[in-house]
């Protein structure tokens, strides 16, 4: 049965993860908590290593729909996996060690706040030229491509999440990036820096009490799901209307927010 469950979680994580050009940890790890109870540093390693592999499915279908724009990933990574790094070092401190974790999930609950403010007002903006593909209001600024990197990296080290739920909307208004694009160069800067957050955070797990094994069975079981989840929803985002993904979306992020606010610390 925990098998099936962690099964389940990479098929939904990744269609999500693809339809909306997130790493999928916003699904995962509340899952997780749900299913499994608080242990906030193990999800946290675990979901680093599941979102490279979401984000790297998605860009294969982002890459075939050539909407991917380098000049604006060659700066969006190296300011995020500078970002990703701080952000896993601060997770790590004694403010959230060893009893304290679950202040990560509580904080995490915080964050799902945003993600579902963020949508419901992503319901409101005009079709056209901000959510297509039309790159001709596009800034193109250097330091505002680096922050939109360090916006997406320190939140994704912190949280563990892909980066995806800051760096869309932060391209959008920072860079008045298209939805389109920006998911799919969201897509490709959580697959270019989910490795480092996942090795730094899976590296320090001892600090916590926690072997590395105990995260790579989990992944090895997500990942496929998640894969294939991931390779269907970005197809799907092309395709099916925003709006619909957004509703199912919202709900689950608000049963999410519920259970991590609420959460008991581990025995």
């Amino acid at each position: 049965m925990e098998y099936l469950a962690l099964a389940t979680i990479g098929i939904v994580m990744g269609l999500f993860g693809g339809l909306l050009g997130i790493g999928g940890s916003v699904v995962m790890i509340p899952a997780l908590v749900f299913l499994f109870g608080e242990n906030q540093h193990l999800y946290q390693a675990s979901a680093m290593i599941c979102n490279f592999f979401v984000g790297a499915s998605s860009v294969v279908v982002h890459k075939k729909a050539d909407v991917l724009m380098t000049g604006v990933i060659k700066w969006l990574v190296p300011a995020a996996a500078l970002g990703i790094i701080i952000g896993v070092a601060i997770s790590n401190s004694s403010a959230f060690a060893r009893g304290n974790s679950y202040l990560l999930a509580r904080l995490f609950g915080l964050f799902t706040i945003y993600v579902i403010i963020h949508n419901c007002l992503m319901f409101h903006k005009k079709r056209g030229g901000a959510d297509g593909l039309d790159i001709s209001k596009v800034k193109d600024s250097a330091l505002l491509k680096i922050l939109c990197g360090l916006l997406t990296g320190i939140p994704a080290g912190l949280l563990g999440i892909g980066g995806g739920v800051v760096c869309v909307p932060a391209q959008q208004f920072f860079l008045k990036m298209p939805l389109k694009r920006a998911i799919s160069n969201s897509a490709a800067t959580i697959a270019s820096i989910a490795l480092i957050g996942a090795f730094y955070k899976n590296a320090t797990l001892s600090e916590h009490s926690i072997e590395v094994s105990e995260s790579l069975k989990i992944a090895i079981v997500v990942i496929p799901g998640a894969i294939v989840g991931a390779f269907i929803g970005g197809r799907c985002m092309h395709k099916l209307p925003a709006n619909a993904v957004r509703v199912v979306f919202i709900l689950l992020a608000a049963v999410a927010t519920y259970k991590l606010l609420t959460v008991a610390p581990s025995s």
